[in-house]
């Protein structure tokens, strides 16, 4: 039976004779007569007091990005300082959160609160997954069809919406286009807008290497197991992308990789223009990457908004702030110069059904803080740096980090097409890894495209099958 996080919360609280508030709007009810609830209910200023909600419980949360341990670890300390409830954060290593969450969520001291990839990662975990449908932290949701949501309630909700690109210094693209002998006739990075144009940039901006300072115009194709997300999921999603938007689907149980040569396209860009041989991809790792950018090797490296303390906290930085631009990913295919940046989000928050009512209400609470409370909100947005998707941030409190703005420029400009994050549909942690295992391959030369795209359908139709089964 579902049950609801309010009818949990009153029956501790009958029990416990203590009320245990998770702001819920039907918890309040008992609390507040019908006029002050509606009125409570219609704001989108809520209190900085949220976290007095939190009872006797206590908080597990398994962070999926190790970018940003130390920051989730500073903020359980502040929560703790400020409310008494104690708050544990252990952080998945990179490319292992599916696997560390089956071993975490079977112990007796299991997680709390954890995150869900969208809809698939919610038929793998939907049994842990609480209705959060009741809570404020839902009523403050901008756009509710972000949601993973069935018609029996909500189940996971975005807490962060992120774009990604091409990241690109404006100061390394500047002295190439005022070289004399460039081989291009635009005159800025902002002209590009195919994948015709960046190809022939890039690849006499590799010709150039020496003049502009740089090992190579792409950073490391980081490809070390775990490391490779940014290829076997980020940039497949383009082809994923154009072709559900062929197809008019939003899944699929048998992709056809119709744009693997698009794929193949920018992938080899990327091999070929890189500071790193391909053959020794198998080493590298994302924080090189940035590194490359930060210290002025690289002119480019795809990634996305998050990446940005990864470029700030380089030693020897020498990328200024100004200079730090986005561009789309282009592929290839038609009518790709109005493609903006990859837009959406992967990160859902759910709270565990099986954990205690006490620790459902703190975990709940925690997060209603986080999001409306001066300090939370000043650091989701200054240290997290994340786009929120709640109403109970001002303009002011919004990031103000380059990428960000960034990110908030693409989607601000209404010429410009987002591309959804399809990714969310792909079967499964095992699928990606794989298509990660065959690009390590094909970059050191011992598998050929062809058995890429092989690996890719045939993988995707195995996965689908043994989700549906």
């Amino acid at each position: 039976m579902k049950k609801k996080l309010v009818s949990i919360l009153l029956c501790a609280a009958m029990i416990s004779t203590v009320l245990v508030g998770c702001g819920s709007k039907e918890a309040a009810d008992q609390a507040t007569d019908e006029t002050t609830e509606e009125s409570a209910a219609d704001t989108a200023e809520p209190a900085d007091d949220t976290a007095q909600a939190a009872g006797t419980g206590k908080v597990y949360y398994l962070n999926f990005k190790p970018e940003v341990a130390e920051i989730w670890e500073e903020l359980a300390e502040l929560y703790t300082k400020e409310t008494g409830v104690e708050v544990k954060v252990v952080t998945a290593a990179s490319g292992t959160y599916e696997q560390t969450l089956k071993s975490e969520i079977a112990k007796t001291d299991a997680p709390t609160l954890f995150q869900i990839n969208g809809p698939v990662g919610y038929q793998s975990w939907k049994e842990y997954c609480l209705d959060l449908s009741d809570t404020d932290l839902y009523s403050w949701m901008i756009d509710k069809n972000l949601a993973v949501s069935t018609d029996e309630g909500v189940f996971g909700i975005p807490y962060v919406v992120e774009g990604y690109g091409i990241i690109y210094n404006d100061a390394i693209m500047r002295n190439y286009f005022a070289l004399e002998d460039k081989a291009v006739d635009i005159s800025s990075a902002e002209e590009i807008k195919n994948f015709e144009t960046l190809k022939a940039v890039v690849e006499d901006m590799t010709a150039h290497k020496e003049d502009l300072g740089i090992e190579g115009v792409f950073a490391s194709t980081s490809l070390t197991p775990g490391e490779d997300w940014r290829w076997q999921t980020h940039l497949a999603n383009l082809p994923v992308y154009y072709e559900y938007k062929d197809k008019g689907i939003s899944d699929t149980d048998t992709l056809e990789f119709t744009y693997s040569d698009n794929f193949k396209n920018i992938f080899d860009l990327y091999l070929n223009n890189s500071c790193t041989a391909p053959t020794m991809l198998a080493s590298k790792t994302v924080e090189d990457s940035m590194a490359e950018l930060a210290l002025g090797k690289a002119a480019m490296v795809q990634n996305g908004n998050w990446g940005w303390g990864d470029i700030a906290d380089v030693d020897g930085n020498t990328i200024a702030e100004e200079d730090v631009k986005f561009m789309p990913i282009y592929i290839g295919v038609e009518g790709e110069e109005t493609q903006g940046l990859c837009t959406g989000t992967e990160n859902f928050f759910s709270i565990n059904s099986k954990a205690s009512p006490e620790d459902q209400a703190a975990s709940v609470a925690f997060v209603e803080w986080l999001f409306s409370s001066d300090t939370g909100k000043d650091y989701v947005t200054n240290k997290l740096g994340f786009i929120t998707p709640f109403s109970t941030f001002e303009e002011d409190e919004k990031p103000s980090d380059p990428l960000a703005k960034e990110v908030l420029r693409y989607m601000e400009d209404s010429s410009l097409t987002s591309v959804a994050w399809n990714f969310t549909s792909f079967p499964s942690q095992t699928f990606k890894d794989n298509f990660g295992a065959a690009l390590l391959e094909y970059a050191q030369g011992s598998m050929t495209w062809d058995d890429v795209k092989n690996t890719v359908v045939e993988q995707w139709a195995a996965e689908k099958a043994a989700i549906a089964e």
